[in-house]
This record gives structure tokens, C-alpha cells and sequence, in this order.
């Protein structure tokens, strides 16, 4: 004990200079995976791991896109009328209706008449000196001009023009022909016609429309003939077999208004 109490600073002193000496010679181990750890921080940050990509979703975009192929129709018209407010009006007898219910998609096309050109042979003479001649009559229903419609008479010889056709061919006999052969002149088509049957061709329609609202009604009206009602002026601007347009005079809005036949009986 004597000793221990003599000697215990240089026994403390030799522990703490082991534990020195102990601590310096680990140092390098320390050091080194120090560095090493540092390395492998470095490496994984520098070169990190990728996985590889997979197979992308493209399921939202592609909806996305399917959906963009229809576009979006807006309709600020019925029933909500957004940005048309329907006005009333009231007709002749006193009663109020709606704006919607009147105008020209209330009209309606009773009839639809078709208008034909119809060239016919009338008779045929034979002249003294052998020349034989025919009488064509050309009728133009469709003509703009009342004056045009009327059927007029031509005395044709082989060859010969008028301002409407030109007689091209005779077949069979000539004071007995089995056909005459026309040329004419707006188509350039080829017409061929004989005593029993004449040429026929559709050029334009005319129609006959009502307006219900105004018990008013247009009886045989044609391409460019105007019809007031409901306080606008309107103009036929085409006439088809299965409808008419109509065209306001004040704005040129055109409507179709369409044609249903009645069913045969």
C-alpha cells in the first residue's frame, strides 16, 4: 500500500501515456476507414445507382387527348338563352308568343312543284323542192321572265341553230323520223325527241309556303320572290325538292325551312 501511495502519479501518469500511446497507434485505422467511408459517400453521389425506367403511364394523357378530339360545342341559345333573352309579341288576334315560336322556322312548304324545260316536235312539212322542215316548240318553265315561260315554236331544218339548241341528227326517214337529235347549247347535252315524246328536264322548283301565325300562305312563289311576315321582308334565295331558303332582306340570315310530302294514300 505504502508503494501505491509512493508511486501513484507515475502509475497514473504510465496509464494515461499507455492510453496515448494506444490512441496514437489506432489513428491510421481510424484514418483509414475514414477515407474509406468518404470514398464510398463520394462514389454514391457521383455515381449513383439508377434503376431503369419502366413502362410509362400514359393513360391520363391519352384520355386527355381522346377527349380534345371532340370538340366542345357551346350553347348559349335554348333552353338556358344565356345571351338571347326570347322576347313576346303579339299577333293579330291579340295573343302573346314567344319570339321562338315565330318567324321563318314557323313557316311551312305545302308544296314543292317542279319547273321543266320541255322541248316537243310538232309537225313536220315538206317543201316543194324536197326540203323538209319540223316545228319544235321549246317551253322554259323555269325562265326568270314571265314573258320566257310561254312555249315558242321554231321551224327546224337539218343543221340549223336557234339560241337554244341546234338540230344535229334526223334518224329514219326524214318526212317520217323516228327521232330528231338536239344539241343544246346551255349543257351541251344531247336531247333526242319524237311525235309521241317530247324532251323533258328539270331546270328549278317552285313553292308553296304558309305562315300559320299571320294566316297568310304563298301559293306557286319561285327563286326570288319575297314573302312579309312577321314584321321582316324575305327573299327566296333557292328551291330545292326537298326544301326552301329564305333570306331577310334587313340582315341576310338565311333559313331553311324543309319540305315534308304527304304520305300517298
Amino acid at each position: 500500500m505504502d508503494f501505491l501511495k509512493k508511486h501513484y502519479e507515475k502509475l497514473l501518469l504510465g496509464v494515461v501515456l499507455i492510453g496515448l500511446l494506444l490512441a496514437i497507434g489506432s489513428l491510421p485505422i481510424l484514418i483509414s476507414r475514414e477515407k474509406d467511408s468518404l470514398t464510398t459517400l463520394v462514389s454514391s453521389l457521383t455515381h449513383p445507382k439508377v434503376n431503369e425506367l419502366t413502362n410509362i403511364d400514359l393513360t391520363g394523357p391519352e384520355a386527355t387527348l381522346k377527349r380534345m378530339e371532340a370538340p366542345v360545342v357551346v350553347d348559349f341559345s335554348a333552353p338556358h338563352r344565356l345571351f338571347n333573352p326570347m322576347t313576346w309579341q303579339q299577333t293579330k288576334d291579340g295573343k302573346l308568343i314567344l319570339s321562338a315560336s315565330t318567324g321563318p322556322s314557323k313557316a311551312t312548304v305545302t308544296n314543292i312543284t317542279p319547273l321543266f324545260t320541255i322541248i316537243s316536235l310538232g309537225t313536220i312539212t315538206t317543201a316543194s323542192d324536197g326540203t323538209v322542215s319540223y316545228d319544235i316548240s321549246l317551253e322554259r318553265q323555269a325562265a326568270a321572265k314571265a314573258v320566257d315561260r310561254r312555249a315558242k315554236s321554231s321551224r327546224m331544218t337539218l343543221k340549223r341553230k336557234t339560241d337554244f339548241f341546234e338540230l344535229t341528227a334526223v334518224n329514219g326517214p326524214a318526212d317520217n323520223p323516228t327521232n330528231l337529235v338536239l344539241t343544246l347549247n346551255d349543257t351541251g347535252e344531247t336531247a333526242n325527241l319524237s311525235k309521241d315524246k317530247p324532251f323533258k328536264r328539270i331546270d328549278g322548283y317552285m313553292a308553296s309556303i304558309n305562315y300559320d301565325l299571320e294566316k297568310k300562305a304563298w301559293k306557286d312563289r319561285r327563286v326570288g320572290d319575297s314573302l312579309t311576315f312577321n314584321g321582316e321582308d324575305y327573299i327566296i334565295v333557292a328551291i330545292t325538292q326537298n326544301e326552301v331558303v329564305l333570306s331577310a332582306k334587313s340582315n341576310q340570315k338565311k333559313w331553311t325551312i324543309k319540305y315534308s310530302p304527304p304520305a300517298p294514300s
